[in-house]
């Protein structure tokens, strides 16, 4: 009853204009009505669908109680519709030099989002699935999917679905500038590798499976495909090994969108600029991102200090990279755009500071407290909402 009322509420700046439309109508129908009668009365040999259309063959007191009910539901679905319509009143004194400038969306299905991630990354993007049809989750091929069921039972995600691209999970190997090979999950369990990046990705076996069906048919309806947040070696490009996938993802006319990491990764992306990311989509996948989402806020120097003690160091845009600067259609809340690798990238406010505990094995009892970055769920939603509404 709240939401009617609200409804209705909203048609009170139009209330005179519709009640001097509806005494007209009134009145155009009463003068209809008597030409009608005065044609029926006088006109003779008139067609036998005239008897039809003006209902004689039922009893008069029926046929207006008929008209009646049939007029006051056409004219309660048309101030229904009319009540979802934004009424702005016009200014009544306007400058001489002054202009009423109005914009409008089109009115489009609600989006199908299909997101290529994995881990925490892939979580981080539930507050999307709230604003879109359906959002379909890809898992990395290395992946089984019960671990993705279990942590997005916590969140309630009705909208939210988690496919696997094969029937089972897949090793895969990478190989690292060096010549190292290692399977690409324990490549962080070798401080050693730290300064390392991977230079070639491969699956440890010939035999390729097939794609699953529910893969194809998501990647054919989306809208817009979401690479990341993620681990860029880990999660993202392993599903790229199969051709079958890589060539789907070619194809859709979706937009496709790359959300770059705040870090560099020990042993996979180690000295990775914005550009270097780009540069191994293109040639991992075989696509250029439409988008690419890069964080724009600056990092205090502890932050710095703490992760490079990890050996990791901020993913940062680098002028000479610059093809050319793009202006972003619509005010994006202070975001500017430059063309590199023949992909928009736009900087944005997308992370957030937080707490994280940590502990030793030797020592359980005993917790430190470190701040950390993380990509921000709503700030991601966000930019991502306004990019598909963009595109």
């Amino acid at each position: 009853m709240k939401q009617i009322v609200s409804r209705l509420s909203a048609l009170r700046h139009l209330l005179p204009s519709l009640s001097l439309t509806f005494i007209g109508i009134v009145l155009l129908s009463l003068g209809v009505a008597y030409l009608f009668i005065h044609a029926y009365r006088t006109v003779e040999g008139l067609p036998d669908v005239v008897w039809w259309l003006t209902l004689q063959f039922l009893p008069r007191p029926l046929r207006g109680v008929l008209l009646l009910a049939v007029g006051l539901m056409v004219l309660a679905g048309g101030i229904w519709q009319l009540s979802g319509v934004v009424v702005i009143p016009r200014p009544q004194q306007l400058p001489a030099d002054g202009e009423l400038v109005l914009g409008y969306d089109r009115a489009r299905r609600p989006r199908r989002v299909v997101v290529i991630s994995g881990g925490a990354g892939m979580l981080i993007l539930s507050g999307l699935s709230d604003q879109v049809d359906r959002m379909t989750c890809i898992v990395p091929i290395t992946d089984p999917v019960e671990y993705y069921y279990r942590a997005s039972g916590l969140l309630n995600q009705p909208n939210v679905y988690y496919v696997v691209p094969t029937p089972e999970p897949l090793e895969v190997i990478a190989e690292l500038d060096d010549g190292t090979l290692i399977d690409v999950r324990h490549i962080h369990l070798h401080p050693e590798l730290a300064e390392r990046y991977v230079r070639q990705l491969r699956l440890s076996q010939a035999a390729l499976p097939q794609l699953t069906r529910v893969t194809l048919d998501a990647l054919r309806e989306a809208d817009a495909i979401v690479l990341g947040p993620g681990s860029l070696f880990e999660s993202i490009l392993p599903n790229f090994l199969l051709p079958e996938f890589a060539e789907a993802v070619r194809t859709s006319s979706a937009k496709k969108i790359f959300i770059c990491n705040l870090m560099t990764e020990p042993g996979r992306t180690s000295g990775f600029r914005v550009a270097d990311h780009i540069r191994v989509i293109r040639e991992f996948a075989g696509i250029t991102p439409d988008y690419v989402l890069v964080n724009a806020q600056r990092i205090d120097p502890e932050t710095t200090r703490i992760y490079a003690a990890a050996h990791q160091t901020p993913v940062y845009l680098d002028p000479s990279d610059y093809e050319e600067l793009a202006t972003i259609p619509g005010d994006m809340h202070g975001q500017r755009g430059v063309m590199i690798e023949g992909s928009m990238v736009i900087e944005a406010d997308l992370s957030a500071a937080v707490i994280q505990y940590t502990t030793s094995l030797d020592n359980p009892q005993q917790s430190r407290a470190v701040r950390v970055l993380r990509h921000d769920g709503q700030k991601l939603a966000a930019a991502l909402l306004e990019l598909l509404r963009r595109a």
